[in-house]
């Protein structure tokens, strides 16, 4: 019997479950070794020979090389584990969150201090489902 997820089809929003922790457990792991510097000098030196000590699919070695985070947390990333890669590359946590939106670093510190996002045009997953 499959567990109901009405949280899954929250506008904007991967919720980052079980599910999607299995899913990128390597993925994470990754990650969080760049909190180690000699790992961010190999990866740095060489990503794909370091991206293939890990046992992350194709998909998500891509998103990493890409420094593509939306699709990396659609593949099982967690942010504040995603975030060491910004990092490793020298962004800071509002350079890397703002690359995920359609704002520069500076235009989304700002919104975030006048009260975030607006909820206006926010549509549920399945009202996409009209997209081509």
């Amino acid at each position: 019997m499959a567990i109901e997820k009405p949280y899954l089809d929250i506008p904007g929003t991967i919720v980052f479950d079980a599910d999607q922790a299995r899913l990128g457990y390597h993925l994470n792991q990754f990650a969080m070794s760049l909190m180690n510097a000699d790992n961010r000098k190999r990866f740095k030196a060489d990503e794909d020979a370091y991206l293939d000590e890990w046992g992350m699919t194709h998909e998500q070695k891509q998103a990493v090389v890409d420094r593509d985070f939306n699709r990396l947390l659609a593949l099982g990333g967690n942010i504040y584990f995603l975030a060491k890669i910004g990092a490793t590359d020298g962004l800071s946590y509002v350079q890397i969150v703002s690359s995920m939106t359609e704002n520069d670093a500076d235009q989304h510190a700002a919104m975030m201090i006048a009260g975030g996002r607006s909820v206006d045009g926010n549509r549920y997953l399945h009202e996409w489902e009209d997209r081509p």
